[in-house]
């Protein structure tokens, strides 16, 4: 399903890329100097006039206040998952029994796009102790660290339902 842009469109793309990737260096360099400051808002420049034009060619929905704060969200909830991830796994190996229960699942995705499904699977990766094997179709195939739940409902919430609520307003 492509999506059909506007000059608007285009250029809120460019826009929103073009902020985001400057608040990365922000964040990154922290500091506001001028010359870093301008470094960053020239390489924010030319990196938004690249990636905008390829987010534009992927077939993405156009990017809009409502999607560029939900971009923002889903990192901050990715990183929290992240963290929350590295305690349980650091507990697991320095605990003397070191309790794991590892297991191969199968989790349910609602998402459409395959870009999404990816974007998910990567998300999942990313956390420690769980790791995406396969996509097929509305379905993700993960190693899990701690097999908590024999429900294929239950193993979904656990594992991607925190990403897949956002996914699906960024993405539908």
């Amino acid at each position: 399903m492509r999506e059909v842009y506007s000059g608007i469109d285009k250029f809120r793309n460019f826009l929103y890329l073009f902020v985001l990737l400057l608040l990365v260096w922000l964040a990154l360099s922290s500091s506001l100097h001028p010359q870093k400051l301008g470094a960053g808002i020239l390489v924010s420049l030319i990196l938004a006039a690249f990636l905008s034009s390829s987010y534009i060619g992927m077939g993405l929905p156009p990017l809009g206040l409502k999607r560029f704060v939900f971009i923002i969200i889903y990192l901050l909830v990715l990183f929290k998952e992240i963290v929350k991830a590295n305690l349980d796994v650091a507990y697991r190996v320095i605990h003397p029994r070191m309790p794991i229960k590892p297991g191969i699942v199968v989790i349910k995705t609602s998402l459409r796009q395959d870009i999404a499904k990816v974007i998910l699977a990567n998300s999942i990766t990313l956390t420690p102790g769980t790791f995406t094997l396969d996509i097929l179709e509305d379905q993700l195939l993960i190693h899990w660290i701690y097999v908590r739940s024999d429900s294929p409902e239950e193993r979904t919430r656990m594992i991607g339902e925190k990403f897949e609520n956002i996914l699906k307003v960024i993405f539908d």
